[in-house]
């Protein structure tokens, strides 16, 4: 893929023309995951706008080297972004003429910085609680958990019903105490795409004088198209009392290239204890409102130009795509014995699981993969069981009529197939192992027995290989992959490019022992080319 030697490294003896190194990103770009053609139904955002992508990439490039960490020195930036905020708050209920007249906001990377900062606002708006904790329904977005543990807050988390996926009031009411400084929600959730109960739990946060954070990074943008669709979309953003901040990512629904997402506070004095300012030391006073210092102006307006080419009509117009291919996904899924959903569609995600013992999840997802569907696994988690999650966009609906028989197909391979039998000893492993038993030498002694140590080409300049949830809830390897040999782990029955063992030995494992294991499976990918 790339040449040997001193020419293999990103930094060569002798600088390469354009057009080589360009091909050498196409050629790396050629392992990826297609990221246009509907498909793949996670990680991406594909509206099949015919010259959107050239549009946002000249934005892009015109802006790549403006730095927003200085707004007085670049104010086309301050202006793209404050533009981006109102856009944003409006659509959420918030602007003149609202309930929420003095929104305000501030432009991130992604949904991930949006709920840190989110979070970061909460407890620095209460300097006096020497322990803060949020309160947050066990279906939120992982990215509070990361938020926690950045910010040294602890996490109160309330279970979600098995039937409707969704917390109770009574019980995130319950859970907020002395010491809470944020409660959280989702509209929708990302793993099932219901939305919270909002309005009941910001009155419980707003009665108990706590912040309530809406995270609709995920779907809240089509969520108001979906509504004026004549979708029974429940409230969920400023018109709500008590919601005092939402999140929204721009480069999901709103189609802009990663990453950007917003982060909306009802006024001003909500969002002021986000910003961080220091001047005691020799230098300039550093002033930031995000996590970033320097920030390239490339993401903030390519997006600019996405909402101005898309404009309100268009938005509305792939709500009705993204509507329509959802509710066909979901025929498919009920026409085929054995699957159900787990939840009636709602937003832009249809995610099923399996009622039959016989069909192995996992499998199935690999056999949707061997004919060109990715989809993503999700594993079980309490009283929920293993599901299949389906991340909807426009790009898809010329593609439905496609999937059903291809299910149907699927699920029939997945059943003669049979479903996987662990090793007793690997099955063992995974639930009795400690967190703190593994070494990096066991894990890769591990990967290499289940197939999943990296082809020796499948790095280099400009690449690292697959993300941390690469090969486990994540992902679903496709028959392209090179998984590895082909009785992965021993079980006779795992052919190259098959995840489905990986993802039981996952499933059977305690969540802390899964986050070990792709912790340092991770770190064994992300090694330096030399």
């Amino acid at each position: 893929m790339i040449d040997e030697g001193t020419e293999r490294r990103a930094l060569p003896g002798n600088g390469l023309p354009a057009e080589r190194v360009l091909a050498e990103v196409s050629a790396l770009r050629a392992a990826d995951r297609p990221t246009h053609g509907g498909r793949l139904f996670a990680y991406v955002y594909d509206p099949a706008v015919p010259g959107l992508d050239e549009l946002a990439a000249a934005a892009y490039a015109g802006s790549a080297h403006v730095n927003g960490l200085d707004p007085t020195a670049f104010p086309s930036l301050l202006a793209m972004e404050n533009a981006l905020v109102g856009a944003a708050a409006r659509l959420l209920g918030g602007g003149p003429g609202s309930a929420a007249p003095d929104v305000v906001g501030s432009v991130t990377s992604g949904g991930t910085e949006s709920l840190i900062l989110a979070v970061k606002a909460a407890r620095d708006a209460h300097p006096e609680i020497a322990a803060p904790r949020i309160v947050v329904p066990a279906s939120v977005h992982a990215a509070f958990a990361k938020a926690a543990h950045y910010l040294r807050v602890a996490v109160d988390t309330v279970p979600v019903s098995a039937s409707t996926l969704r917390p109770a009031v009574a019980d995130v009411a319950a859970a907020i105490g002395p010491e809470t400084v944020l409660v959280a929600c989702s509209a929708p959730s990302y793993a099932h795409g219901v939305v919270d109960p909002v309005a009941g739990i910001a009155a419980a946060a707003a009665e108990a004088g706590v912040r309530c954070h809406v995270d609709a990074c995920f779907g809240g943008w089509t969520l108001p198209y979906l509504r004026r669709l004549g979708a029974d979309v429940p409230p969920f953003d400023f018109a709500v009392a008590g919601v005092t901040s939402i999140s929204v990512d721009l480069h999901k629904y709103a189609y802009a290239p990663k990453g950007v997402s917003v982060l909306l506070h009802r006024d001003p004095a909500l969002r002021a204890p986000q910003y961080f300012a220091y001047a005691d030391w020799p230098g300039y006073t550093m002033v930031n409102p995000v996590i970033a210092s320097t920030r390239s102006g490339g993401p903030i307006a390519a997006a600019y130009a996405t909402l101005r080419h898309l404009g309100d009509d268009g938005y509305l117009r792939l709500a009705a795509a993204t509507r329509d291919a959802v509710a066909g996904l979901a025929d498919a899924v009920r026409a085929v014995d054995g699957l159900r959903l787990m939840a009636e569609p709602e937003s832009t995600v249809v995610c099923f699981t399996a009622t039959d013992a016989g069909l192995d999840l996992f499998v199935l997802v690999d056999e949707l993969a061997a004919r060109g569907w990715h989809t993503q696994p999700q594993l079980s988690y309490a009283d929920l069981p293993p599901s299949v999650h389906l991340t909807v966009t426009a790009a898809v609906a010329p593609r439905v009529a496609e999937f059903g028989p291809d299910l149907a197909d699927a699920v029939a391979a997945a059943r003669a197939a049979g479903p996987v039998a662990l090793p007793a000893e690997l099955l063992a492993l995974a639930t009795t192992l400690t967190p703190d038993a593994l070494t990096p030498d066991l894990v890769a002694g591990l990967a290499a027995g289940l197939g999943l140590t990296a082809p020796a080409d499948a790095t280099g300049p400009g690449r690292s290989a697959d993300s941390a949830d690469a090969t486990g809830p994540g992902r679903s390897a496709g028959p392209d992959d090179d998984a590895g040999p082909d009785d992965a782990a021993g079980t006779g029955g795992s052919p190259a490019g098959r995840m489905a063992v990986v993802n039981t030995l996952l499933d059977a494992a305690p969540p802390a022992l899964r986050e070990r294991l792709l912790v340092e499976f991770v770190g064994l990918l992300q090694r330096p080319t030399w």
